[in-house]
Formats: structure tokens, C-alpha cells, sequence
């Protein structure tokens, strides 16, 4: 069978026509040195800061330092299979993580990778994590209170939806307790909770996430977890995270509080990355822009203005201290970029005064703006009643005979102490906590015996909702308080079936 020449050459031509070249042109850096999860690579030009860079191995790495001759890359997983010579890849994309509803009751880690064995997370968006903080004309002032659910935090240094406030206080103080109840407080208030734990042992997160679970509060968290046995970049990187999973849903007009857990770990993470990057150490070995390393985080919380949906990120850090010494580099920096703190004090905590909060060092800087009339009238001299007893307690170890009035403060004193101490896990409503401190504050304590105020707290919470809840119903209503003949002739009602300890 013969084929003609004139065939062949229009065979030719139709292939010619269709032929379509596909031609992919990908930048190619070779690995110098590695180690510490850290490398160093050569050839990467045009790398930007912060990039997403693909080894051999298939492992990511990001782009931290640009130098003349090479780009240093913290190794976003493990680096022990990554040797000199191998190819590294520039992918073009910027960090970033998946956001969505899909990773709401899920626990992360700081790529947005399960680590719960619930299988994948079901979502195609993603954000940088890096990203502008809203603008002073995208804000409006916070005025919406954050219920912790915890009578001290709530009464003395109330936070509101958008406020940063520091958590503050050596290890072993109750710091993630604090956190946690508020966590819990927020079931049917409307509020995504982002937990990120970052630098603790993986055994101690799976028990917070159980008690999330438990309380049913996973149904509206996520968990970022960067456990103590990660890499110093999944350390570093945690918090980010969080607060950019956080902005999706703030975007959307929604509130939530973030917490971080705690940032002590991530700067010391951040000065082992940069220690290792050769970047020059400073004060305590911390790399100069330290202190931008939390600022840029924590200005990300915010509570936007009405034209952008009014949504909000609260942020709750946490900072822990050697020895009580908020005078320190990291305590300072932080103490500068909030919006108030909350001092845990060591020496109350293991007096039994839980929670630990030392009302003379904790501020809000927001204040009565993020409260509700009815609290702000009945916890208005609290903060001057504790104060004035601890001093009278001090001076009248030293002295027997006092007069009545010193001796009444002192009774009030110790009443407002009682009062303020709350068991773990057991937040308590709004108009709860308005109830028993107004009996505190009018006076209807100062007859009951020391021994009896907690009982007496939690006995007449529950008589009031079964026998006056609309006492409760008006709170929650109105936000102020009810007529005060009828709440003082509630609470005489209770007194008198009330039954004193022998």
C-alpha cells in the first residue's frame, strides 16, 4: 500500500495546526544549609517575604529572610529528611490557612491541618495570615460587654466586644481557667470562640478540648493547637492563625473572641527562629521587632463600624511571669499594646481565693462603657471597698481595739472577698451576678456568717429564678435594675427562710 506525498504533507500540517505547547517555567533554589528547621537556599531571587516555598520532600517551608546571596526559610515541618543540594520551589502564594464554618468544633493545627482524626475540613477558602489591621475609620468604639460569666472580671475590669485585655500572672495560677469559663459563658450569646494553645503539652490540650466538649462548647470553637513538642515556626505562626481564622467570620458581621494561650511561648519561639537566622539579639536575646510581633497581632481585634457589619474580634492574650515581674520586657511591651489587664497573683490563689485577680494591678481600659446599667450600679464601689480593706486588713493584724466603723468595713471587706471567689467551670448569667452583688452591696450580707455566704449565693440565685424570675427577666430585658422595694423585698423574703450554719 502506498501512501502519496501530498497525504503525508497535509498529515503533517493538520498536526502542526494542533499542536499546542504547554510550557510551565517555575523559579529553583538549591538548599546550602540545613538545620534546626531552618535552611538557607541559593537562586531564589525574586522569593517575596513570607512566601510559601515547596522542598523536594514535599515539605513547605516560608521565606523569613531576604539577603543578598540567599533566602533563610523556616521549615514548616519536619527537616530531618531535607539535606544540602536539594531543589527548592517557589510557589507564589503567600502564607495563608482555610477559613470557614467548616472549622468551627474542629482542633488545627497552625496550617489549618485536623490533629481531632475527624477527617479533612471541607472548605475552599483561604486568607493570608499576615493582614492589615482595620483602619481607625473602619473601627467604632466598643460598647457591647463580653460576659465572662466570672463576678470579679465582670464587676471590676469588664471587657467589651473588640477590646484586647492581657491576662497576666506566673504559671499556675488559674490564667487558662479564666479563659476557659469565659469560653464556656459564651453558649447562646452569639460568639465564635477561637482557642489557640500554643507551647503546651498535648496532653493538657486534650483535656481543655474535652471540657470544651463536654460543656458543649466545641459547638461554636476551634481549637489552634502548636504543641510544646512542634517546630519553633508552628509556635510562631499559631496566633496568626487563630486571628485570621477569627477576620472571616468578623468580615461577615459576626463576634469573636480569640484567645491566646500564651504569648510568652511565641516570643520565645520567635527569639529561637531569629537567633537562628542570625538576626542581631537585644534586650533578654529578643530580636528587636519583638515588640512588633505582638502589636500587629493584637491590632487585628477589633469591632468594626456599622458600614462594614459590625462585627468584632475580642482577644484575650495571655503573658506569663517569673516571680510576679510585670516589669519585664515582654509583660511591658504587651501591657502597652492592650487595652487593660488582668492580674492573677499567686499568693491569692493559694490562699483560696480563686479566681486570683489582684483588683489593685487589673484595669479596663474600656470600663463602664462595656457594662450594663445594672451592674455598673451595683459594682460601682467595689473596686474603692477591696482596696481600703486590704489596707485596713494589713493594719489591723497589729491592732486589737477597733472602732465600728473600721471594724464594719472590714466585715464588708471580707463579705466583697467571699463573694468574688468562684468555683472552675461554673460561669454565672448577668442578672445572677447583678443579684448577688447588689445583697452584697446594700447590706444584706453583713448579718450572714462568713462560713454561709457561698451557700447563701447559690441558694438564692436558684429560689429567685423558681420563685421571682422576672426579677431576672428585667435585667436581661432592660439592662437596668428592677424597682429597688421590689428586689429588697425578694431578697428579705429569702433571708427569712434562709437557715444559718451552727
Amino acid at each position: 500500500m502506498s501512501i502519496r506525498a501530498e497525504e503525508i504533507s497535509a498529515l503533517i500540517k493538520k498536526q502542526i495546526e494542533g499542536y499546542q505547547s504547554d510550557i510551565e517555567v517555575s523559579e529553583v533554589g538549591t538548599v546550602i544549609t540545613v538545620g534546626d528547621g531552618i535552611a538557607r537556599v541559593h537562586g531564589l531571587d525574586n522569593a517575596m517575604s513570607g512566601e510559601l516555598l515547596e522542598f523536594s520532600n514535599g515539605v513547605v517551608g516560608m521565606a523569613q529572610n531576604l539577603e543578598e546571596n540567599n533566602v533563610g526559610v523556616i521549615i514548616l515541618g519536619p527537616f530531618r529528611d531535607i539535606k544540602e543540594g536539594d531543589t527548592v520551589r517557589r510557589t507564589g502564594r503567600i502564607m495563608e490557612v482555610p477559613v470557614g464554618d467548616a472549622l468551627i468544633g474542629r482542633v488545627v493545627n497552625s496550617l489549618g491541618q485536623p490533629l481531632d482524626g475527624m477527617g479533612p475540613i471541607a472548605t475552599t477558602d483561604t486568607l493570608p495570615i499576615e493582614n492589615n489591621a482595620p483602619g481607625v475609620m473602619d473601627r467604632k468604639s466598643v460598647h457591647e460587654p463580653l460576659q465572662t460569666g466570672i463576678k470579679a472580671i465582670d464587676a471590676l475590669v469588664p471587657i467589651g466586644r473588640g477590646q484586647r485585655e492581657l491576662i497576666i500572672g506566673d504559671r499556675q495560677t488559674g490564667k487558662t481557667s479564666v479563659a476557659v469559663d469565659t469560653i464556656l459563658n459564651q453558649k447562646d450569646e452569639n460568639m465564635i470562640c477561637i482557642y489557640v494553645a500554643i507551647g503546651q503539652k498535648e496532653s493538657t490540650v486534650r483535656g481543655t478540648v474535652e471540657t470544651f466538649r463536654k460543656y458543649g462548647a466545641l459547638d461554636y470553637t476551634i481549637v489552634v493547637s502548636a504543641s510544646a513538642s512542634q517546630p519553633a515556626p508552628l509556635l510562631y505562626l499559631a496566633p496568626y492563625s487563630g486571628v485570621t481564622m477569627g477576620e472571616h467570620f468578623m468580615r461577615q458581621g459576626k463576634h469573636v473572641l480569640v484567645v491566646y494561650d500564651d504569648l510568652s511561648k511565641q516570643a520565645a519561639a520567635y527569639r529561637e527562629l531569629s537567633l537562628l537566622l542570625r538576626r542581631p539579639p537585644g534586650r533578654e536575646a529578643f530580636p528587636g521587632d519583638v515588640f512588633y510581633l505582638h502589636s500587629r497581632l493584637l491590632e487585628r481585634a477589633a469591632k468594626l463600624n456599622d458600614t462594614l457589619g459590625a462585627g468584632s474580634i475580642t482577644a484575650l492574650p495571655f503573658v506569663e511571669t517569673q516571680a510576679g515581674d510585670i516589669s519585664a520586657y515582654i509583660p511591658t511591651n504587651v501591657i502597652s499594646i492592650t487595652d487593660g489587664q488582668i492580674f492573677l497573683q499567686s499568693d491569692l490563689f493559694f490562699s483560696g481565693v480563686r479566681p486570683a485577680i489582684n483588683a489593685g494591678l487589673s484595669v479596663s481600659r474600656v470600663g463602664g462603657s462595656a457594662q450594663i446599667k445594672a451592674m455598673k450600679s451595683v459594682a460601682g464601689t467595689l473596686r474603692l471597698d477591696l482596696a481600703s480593706f486590704r489596707e485596713l486588713e494589713a493594719f489591723s493584724q497589729f491592732g486589737s481595739d477597733l472602732d465600728k466603723a473600721t471594724q464594719a468595713k472590714l466585715n464588708r471587706g471580707q463579705r466583697t472577698v467571699e463573694v468574688l471567689k468562684q468555683d472552675l467551670h461554673k460561669p454565672l448569667r448577668v442578672e445572677q451576678q447583678v443579684l448577688i452583688l447588689y445583697c452584697l452591696t446594700r447590706g444584706f450580707l453583713d448579718d450572714i456568717p462568713l462560713a454561709d455566704i457561698r451557700r447563701f449565693e447559690a441558694e438564692i440565685i436558684e429560689w429567685t429564678g423558681r420563685n421571682h424570675n422576672e426579677l431576672y427577666e428585667h435585667i436581661k430585658s432592660t439592662g437596668k435594675l428592677p424597682e429597688e422595694s421590689d428586689m429588697n423585698a425578694a431578697i428579705t423574703e429569702f433571708k427569712k427562710q434562709f437557715v444559718v450554719s451552727e
